[in-house]
């Protein structure tokens, strides 16, 4: 199942669904709603309607990226799909590059869609955006000890049996901080995890969710977690 959390994305929605359907016809996609004022929610209760593999959650409001990814999360466990997948919606993930994501599964726990890895790349971003993935990946594998390339990036699958080993009940962060914390929270959980070089293509039709608030979110959870960390395995040693 693939997730895809949504508001204000009426221009892009069923563009992403249709592509998606066409690159792996077998998968179904949840649209989780954050009750959009621009009418996407409605956009994807009539996708459902024409297509029994669309499915869409309908959320009170604008709760972040992280709770409506954990509602989808749970949306389908308790329906019984073995790998569930984070998609955005505006199409910086392209859908036929999913197939590479699933293929990589049999040899893992939880497979990322990585642009900092060999063969992968990033289309449209300023100089400014790159340096703030790049370097916010680079931070968070520093504090946490992640040996991942790509901590912040969102087009991953995971299989049920990963995610249902990660204490969802225990997440409250949100944006680039909530993508940190799956990472490593599967790391530590001793989860293989795989790698595989994607094209991130910036959006072009509506609004980045983008914000500072986000980035200075994710700037003092990894830097509390990256110290608390350090101090418990201090303390361990005495």
């Amino acid at each position: 199942m693939v997730i895809i959390p949504t508001y204000n994305e009426a221009e892009n929605i069923e563009s992403i669904i249709s592509r998606v359907r066409a690159s792996v016809p077998e998968a179904h996609v949840l649209v989780a709603d954050d009750n959009s004022p621009d009418g996407t929610g409605k956009i994807a209760d009539e996708l459902a309607g024409a297509d029994d593999h669309v499915h869409v959650l309908h959320r009170k409001g604008k709760e972040g990226l992280g709770a409506a990814y954990l509602a989808g999360f749970r949306w389908g466990i308790d329906r019984g799909y073995g790998v569930l997948v984070e998609m955005d919606a505006d199409g910086s993930h392209r859908p036929e590059e999913l197939p590479r994501l699933l293929d990589a599964l049999p040899g893992a726990d939880l497979v990322l869609g990585s642009r900092w890895v060999p063969g992968g790349s990033v289309v449209n971003w300023p100089k400014s955006r790159e340096f703030l993935s790049r370097g916010g990946s680079l931070y968070s594998r520093l504090m946490l000890g992640v040996p991942i390339r790509d901590v912040t990036g969102g087009f991953r699958a995971f299989r049920r049996e990963t995610l249902e080993g990660l204490g969802m009940d225990e997440i409250a962060s949100q944006g680039y901080c909530f993508q940190v914390d799956l990472a490593w929270r599967t790391v530590k959980a001793g989860f293989r995890v795989v790698e595989v070089p994607i094209t991130f293509v910036e959006r072009e039709r509506g609004d980045s969710k983008m914000s500072r608030a986000i980035v200075a979110e994710a700037l003092w959870r990894v830097t509390a977690w990256g110290v608390g960390s350090r101090v418990k395995a201090l303390a361990g040693r005495r």
